[in-house]
């Protein structure tokens, strides 16, 4: 692996990311100067994050792969799980790029339900979609990864359902088969995650959980689609 002041990330103008510029090996007096500022501006991430998906209200988050285009059959699927779920009245928030997130803002719009793309800068292919209504532009990775860790009770369980049978299947039999047979994790922790390959019932599963969980004081829920 290239150390960081040699492994340059350059965006599509040709300039480093900020991710690789917070990397970067620097004399004392400007390492001094300069995190300071880059810290207010995480922090500053963080605040817009916060503001602008505030009053969001129901929403499911969707997870898929940039290199999908119309016509795949996951792209298509994306498409029609954002329409369903914003037919039945959650927003979707997706990663904002192309393929099977562009697909889900897509399927939101098209059923009348707020898009929201929450965007990275990357050295390559990741810009807002044409389908999102309300965007958040991120400069650190960091600032969009922070995780909502179900696993550890530190926030209230939420579905994460895994859409593609074929595709996930291997994946689960190997934390049933490797990491449950040595320890690292519990038959709950597998039962976190629900796998299907319709649309339909996708929509079911977090319309379930919406319904159970209590509304009334709680912050804004939501799921999360991995597809």
């Amino acid at each position: 692996m290239l150390r960081p002041e040699k492994a340059h990330l350059l965006t599509p103008t040709g300039e480093q990311t900020e991710d690789e510029r917070l990397l970067q090996r620097h004399e004392r007096p400007a390492f001094l100067d300069s995190d300071p500022w880059r810290a207010l501006r995480i922090l500053s991430e963080f605040v817009e994050g916060f503001d602008a998906l505030a009053g969001l209200g129901p929403a499911v988050t969707v997870f898929g792969s940039a290199r999908v285009g119309p016509g795949d059959p996951t792209y298509e699927t994306a498409r029609t799980i954002g329409r369903l779920l914003a037919q039945a009245g959650f927003a979707v928030i997706t990663g904002g790029g192309p393929g099977a997130m562009e697909a889900a803002n897509r399927g939101c719009q098209e059923g009348g339900g707020l898009s929201v793309g929450c965007n990275i800068e990357l050295p390559h292919e990741q810009a807002l979609n044409a389908y999102v209504d309300l965007g958040v532009e991120f400069r650190y990775f960091f600032a969009r990864k922070t995780l909502t860790l179900i696993q550890t009770g530190k926030i209230r369980h939420f579905p994460v359902v895994m859409v593609g049978r074929d595709y996930w299947s291997g994946l689960i039999d190997w934390m049933r088969g490797v990491q449950l047979k040595a320890g690292a994790i519990t038959d709950r922790d597998v039962d976190l995650l629900r796998l299907t390959d319709d649309p339909d019932e996708v929509v079911r599963i977090i319309q379930t959980y919406a319904r159970d969980v209590p509304a009334a004081g709680s912050p804004t829920e939501e799921a999360e689609i991995r597809g």
